[in-house]
């Protein structure tokens, strides 16, 4: 499947996307400007700068920021702010599991390194990005969760995703009666291009490359299409929830995960 050509459904709104540099969120950054928004890419990878440069011509910038850190977030938001006068949209697209080992296997320091990775950037960004939002008099965030609050091999990041779902039930009724939406999509196993950063910088053990393995198993054996989706097929609904199509759904945690609802 392959996204479609610029629709204009953003025009004149700016978009603030995070985890930018590679996978799903450098395709939603991609299409959201070719559909005219104005789009800051926002990650702590060097190469960010030229995924912002494939825009070719359309008003998109990058910014480096380190999302698991409070200051990076804020600092992200003052510098969407300043370079296009506000904030419409925020997609928190940060995260995903480092390890995959049984729970008794891992580390205290593996377990807070995989809170700290996919929870913390959506929770800081919600915090900072509000008080924009609030100044625009309206706004959307939707957060990138995951379908793996229910899955083997990975219960610190299930409990992560599970705190993405809770922020944005939670803050969705608190800024529902401020003209602010905030909606998440839990995606399945998707079929990515290649990492350039790996998930595990420390690279995988005999066990955990075993264990991946049964992940994947389960991923396809828990999906009623039994498969993985592909990028675009993850894009799209963000994109859709991210819009003002969507404008009557709030608080709502959408699967894509071909019918496995986690």
């Amino acid at each position: 499947m392959s996204a479609p050509s610029s629709t204009g459904r953003f025009a004149g709104k700016v978009l603030v996307v995070t985890g930018a540099a590679q996978g799903i969120g450098r395709a939603v950054a991609l299409r959201a400007a070719r559909e005219g928004g104005h789009v800051v890419l926002v990650d702590r990878a060097d190469f960010i700068a030229n995924v912002a440069a494939e825009t070719e011509g359309a008003s998109a910038v990058a910014y480096n920021a380190d999302l698991e850190h409070y200051d990076g977030a804020a600092a992200a938001m003052r510098f969407a702010t300043s370079t296009f006068g506000g904030i419409d949209i925020l997609i928190n697209n940060v995260g995903g599991a480092i390890r995959m080992r049984p729970y008794e296997a891992f580390e205290p320091q593996q377990i807070d390194d995989e809170i700290r990775r996919s929870l913390m950037p959506t929770l800081y960004c919600c915090h900072a990005v509000v008080p924009h939002l609030l100044e625009r008099g309206a706004g959307t965030i939707v957060n990138v969760s995951s379908n793996a609050t229910r899955g083997i091999y990975r219960v610190p990041y299930s409990a992560a995703k599970g705190g993405v779902n809770a922020i944005t039930q939670s803050l969705a009724m608190e800024l529902a009666n401020r003209n602010i939406r905030v909606v998440a999509t839990a995606p399945g196993g998707t079929e990515a291009p290649p990492r350039r950063i790996p998930r595990n910088a420390a690279g995988d053990t005999a066990n955990e490359t075993a264990w991946m393995a049964e992940v994947v198993g389960q991923v396809k054996q828990s999906s009623f299409m039994k498969r993985y989706s592909t990028v675009d097929e993850q894009v799209a609904p963000i994109l859709f929830l991210a819009s003002d199509e969507a404008s009557y759904i709030t608080g709502n945690v959408l699967p894509v995960a071909g019918g496995d609802l986690g």
